[in-house]
């Protein structure tokens, strides 16, 4: 195989502790401070001298990576230098993720958004259907890392989740072979049989509990605070530092000009926002783009607690409370209590710091409006899940209130396949929404399958008539005319 040269450098990395400011060495897994209970930040204390390069120097560089057929620089770490560069070649786990595609709104989509410019990154082309991966890639390699040099014996990885997660840290997980053993906890009966049929095909062994995913991830938070498990939820660093891989492709991809682009991102537990937003302000310290795009996080009105926060104009008047969620669309968004919600702090202060106040900012969206924007978005030729349904809810939202303009491209993470929420969209079809979503189904909007013979009728007939009465019943139907 082709192989480009591998990086040479290598950065000093550390744990950084947002609550206390202690810093840790990155030789064990840490998750949260060992002195106060803070959540942790990975960083590299040698990160300025990277500005001995230009930013068109790294431009080139990363653009040059692009073409590479090799697959230690094809997926995330196509980034190296920016993402965790304390690996070696033989530590890296490709499976295909990263490089998903920028898909431009159809025609048709953007004139249904009133001449809105956007685009949808579709994550759901990642290898279990899900952004998730980024991060895993990333977790992976260095679990690959800490096993070489450090004889330690297996990894036993665990993580709670909603379901894609799971899928991704099964997928992994079974790649890395006998080493390592997953285990996912999911909440019982709330996630959907697509997500639930990933790890166990992976061969994971899948613990269910009832509740929802925080207490899931309670549960998962006490074996990692006392016993040897690698945790895999976004408390893992390692798994935000993939994830900012996002953030440097959308800028690759609009060939490092973000003047005038508007990224939609689902909240969630907040890792992905928070990874949005560090991935941009690396590029913008080392100058390789010039300007932030503004940021938009989302949120369902049944999981909103970061809405909230900023919904309290003065920063100091602001106060932090987790709410009770209710059922949600958007299962991933359906955190009432998200783990990263610290570092979203951190990061919005830098960001608006840079960019202003206008550059960060979130909205609030309705479940009916969730559920529709993915039916709107998906008749319109893109493949986008509940979350990516959620995101062009905000999109809409953020026009009606007029703090984004139609020549502002917004670029729309659809977080997952829609294959894997196909569920909901039956539920809206069939008009059978449990009553505490909240979604009433507008009947213009159903699709469902028509038969046009039935089996009896079938039977009766030769094989030719057959044929020709179901062709005739067809072409009645759709009025078709003679050739």
């Amino acid at each position: 195989m082709h192989h480009m040269n591998f990086p040479a450098y290598r950065g000093s990395m550390e744990y950084y502790c947002l609550g206390c400011d202690s810093h840790f060495p990155i030789d064990e897994l840490h998750y949260t401070c060992p002195k106060c209970g803070g959540i942790f930040l990975l960083r590299d204390n040698s990160f300025d001298s990277l500005k001995e390069y230009s930013g068109q120097k790294w431009r080139d560089i990363f653009d040059s990576r692009a073409m590479a057929k090799d697959a230690t620089l094809r997926g995330v770490f196509r980034f190296y230098e920016l993402m965790a560069p304390v690996l070696d070649r033989q530590d890296i786990v490709f499976l295909g993720e990263g490089q998903s595609p920028i898909v431009d709104f159809s025609h048709s989509l953007r004139s249904e958004l009133g001449g809105q410019r956007g685009a949808y990154k579709n994550e759901g082309q990642n290898p279990s259907a899900s952004f998730k991966d980024r991060g895993m890639a990333c977790a992976f390699s260095f679990l690959n890392r800490l096993s070489r040099t450090q004889e330690n014996g297996d990894i036993l990885a665990v993580c709670a989740s909603t379901g894609d997660t799971s899928a991704a840290a099964a997928l992994y997980a079974s790649y890395a072979g006998k080493r390592v053993k997953s285990v996912v906890l999911l909440p019982q009966g709330k996630v959907t049989p697509q997500q639930l049929a990933q790890p166990l095909g992976s061969g994971a062994r899948v613990l269910e509990v009832p509740g929802c995913f925080d207490d899931c991830m309670k549960v998962v938070e006490y074996l990692a605070d006392n016993y040897r498990v690698a945790l895999l939820n976004s408390k893992n660093a390692w798994r935000i530092l993939g994830q900012e891989s996002y953030a440097f492709e959308i800028a690759q991809w609009y060939d490092w000009d973000l003047k005038g682009k508007c990224v939609f991102v689902p909240i969630g537990n907040a890792g992905n926002i928070t990874a949005i937003m560090a991935g941009f302000l690396k590029l913008y310290h080392l100058n390789i783009i010039n300007e932030l795009p503004r940021i938009f996080g989302v949120q369902s009105h049944h999981a909103d607690p970061v809405y909230r926060y900023y919904a309290v104009n003065d920063p100091k008047e602001r106060h932090f409370e987790p709410v009770n969620v209710q059922p949600s669309v958007a299962q991933a968004a359906m955190i009432g209590n998200p783990v990263s919600f610290p570092r979203v702090k951190h990061f919005v202060k830098q960001y608006e710091t840079i960019g202003g106040v206008k550059a960060f900012q979130v909205v609030q969206v309705t479940e009916q409006d969730i559920m529709e924007g993915m039916l709107q978005a998906n008749r319109n030729g893109h493949i986008a899940c509940t979350q990516g349904g959620e995101c062009l809810a905000g999109l809409k939202r953020a026009r009606k209130l007029g703090i984004i303009d139609e020549e502002e491209i917004a670029i729309l993470d659809s977080t997952a396949h829609m294959l894997k929420f196909i569920g909901f969209q039956d539920m809206y079809f069939n008009n059978s929404f449990p009553v505490e979503y909240g979604v009433t189904p507008d009947a213009q909007r159903a699709n469902t399958p028509h038969l046009i013979i039935d089996a009896l009728e079938k039977m009766a007939l030769s094989a030719e008539e057959y044929t020709i009465k179901t062709a005739e019943r067809i072409v009645d139907m759709l009025g078709l005319s003679k050739r």
